[in-house]
């Protein structure tokens, strides 16, 4: 049964969204202003399909009807009926019913799954195994260790890299040293937990149900991956210490500790997240 909010009820949640969301994407829509780049916090908004503008937009989620919001009218799978907005669940179902189903199973598989905590981010290292300066992507930041360390690092360590979106950014020469044999056919039946990438995915698979799903479980997810994207470049062979990033140095005992103690605790906390995207597909699916 839907649940009718009045405009008193629901412009505060999403004024306070948009407060929250503003206070996370202001230093990226500063840069992006000036021409300035970060090798960092850039990654949740190129890498991923999502603006700020579309992540500051407040969604309530199926079953919320929303007195007044005629401007959600033009808004896609929305309708506009009787003085209020609802989502219009046969419209997002009539072009994202797959998605919903896909990302059910993979979550719902990745969740099954135990986590697995000795990666030590080596898929960063493998990105850059082998290159010369000017192919690395972060062109303008140096390596900590400079290439030959890094590669050394590289080629002394096992990498066990489970997933697909990582790996096919692995230099070629990086591509047979991985232990798992990758593939986007695949990625169903190997994603897992423990894995820093996945866990990132976690708000890509939010904002793909958007607008069908709750904007505070996207933004959780968001909040969630820029944590984890710090711990990535800080323990990837980039020396970022003069932005403030001090390095977790996985080439030693104490930095291999401190990478799976923090990959343990966003482990955790995604499982709870992914519990919540599951439970959303299943009441779309329902629904």
């Amino acid at each position: 049964m839907a649940h009718r909010l009045t405009q008193d009820e629901w412009r505060p949640l999403e004024t306070a969204h948009h407060v929250r969301v503003d206070a996370v994407t202001a230093a990226h829509l500063s840069r992006r202003q000036g021409g300035r780049t970060h090798p960092v916090e850039d990654f949740l908004f190129t890498y991923y399909m999502h603006s700020p503008a579309q992540l500051r937009r407040w969604h309530p989620g199926l079953g919320i009807v929303l007195e007044g919001a005629s401007e959600r009218a033009e808004w896609k799978s929305y309708r506009y009926s009787d003085g209020a907005a609802a989502l219009d669940l046969e419209a997002f179902l009539a072009t994202r019913a797959a998605t919903v189903r896909f990302v059910r199973q993979l979550l719902s598989a990745t969740v099954a799954r135990p986590a697995h905590l000795g990666c030590f981010g080596l898929h960063e290292w493998a990105m850059v195994y082998r290159q010369t300066p000017d192919q690395r992507r972060h062109v303008d930041w140096p390596l900590r260790l400079g290439q030959a360390g890094t590669d050394e690092v590289v080629e002394s360590h096992q990498i066990r890299c489970s997933h697909f979106d990582a790996f096919r950014f692995f230099t070629e020469p990086a591509r047979p040293l991985n232990t798992l044999s990758l593939s986007r056919d695949s990625q169903v039946e190997m994603e897992q937990p423990g894995c820093l990438h996945g866990i990132m995915d976690l708000y890509k698979w939010a904002y793909k149900l958007s607008p069908a799903i709750p904007s505070d479980l996207t933004a959780d997810c968001f909040d969630l991956a820029r944590e984890v994207r710090e711990l990535d470049m800080r323990a990837a062979p980039y020396d970022l210490r003069s932005l403030g990033y001090q390095p977790v140095k996985i080439e030693t005992p104490t930095g291999k500790a401190t990478y799976v103690d923090a990959q343990r605790d966003f482990a955790t906390r995604a499982h709870v997240l992914r519990l919540r995207l599951i439970d959303a597909c299943d009441t779309l699916l329902a629904a």
